[in-house]
């Protein structure tokens, strides 16, 4: 319970609603980071969640809101200055976009997880967020999914066009999202 609560007490973003990226940043006790980047959904996703529940509906919502796209997660909100929508260009160009907004879809995973949390009785809208996957599955790699995409649209597909992490938690939240849907097609047959 006391690290629980010191992570709530040392990460909250009260101004922001969200958690901070990082605390202590390069080792300068009392500063942050206040980049809005989704690896603060694990706070929420996780099997123990370490972030306040009263917390969990401002935090998903702001994801939601400046992170999701149709294929995965920004991995940098657009409203900040480092931000750059586009996986494109020489091996430093892509380096630089690679966590700078750049789409992952792998975390879809965690972001159904923690939407769920939120919203457990709207299984219909999170199944929504996994609905393009099967289209993609013959975009690039054949039945397979990209590691990331462009931030902005069309999304285009870059890095790896089969990365298995993408496979992996589109694949670990199907059955979440359509276990409701199984159960009721085998109560009707």
């Amino acid at each position: 319970q006391r690290a629980r609560d010191a992570f709530n007490e040392r990460f909250w973003f009260a101004d922001g609603g969200y958690l901070y990226d990082v605390v202590d940043c390069d080792g300068k006790n009392g500063t942050h980071d206040i980049s809005f980047r989704p690896n603060q959904l694990f706070a929420i996703s996780l099997e123990n969640p370490v972030l306040d529940q009263a917390r969990w509906g401002a935090v998903v919502d702001l994801v939601e809101k400046k992170l999701l796209t149709p294929l995965g997660l920004r991995s940098l909100s657009p409203d900040d200055p480092e931000y750059k929508p586009i996986y494109s260009g020489d091996l430093r160009s892509r380096d630089g976009a690679y966590h700078q907004g750049t789409v992952w879809a792998w975390l879809i995973g965690p972001f159904v997880d923690a939407w769920l949390k939120v919203h457990p009785n709207d299984k219909e809208r999170a199944r929504k967020f996994l609905e393009v996957f099967p289209t993609h599955l013959s975009d690039d790699g054949f039945g397979t999914i990209s590691e990331v995409f462009d931030a902005r649209e069309p999304h285009l597909a870059g890095g790896c066009i089969a990365q298995a992490w993408s496979v992996a938690e589109v694949l670990r939240s199907v059955p979440t999202v359509l276990a409701e849907r199984i159960l009721l097609d085998a109560r009707n047959r």
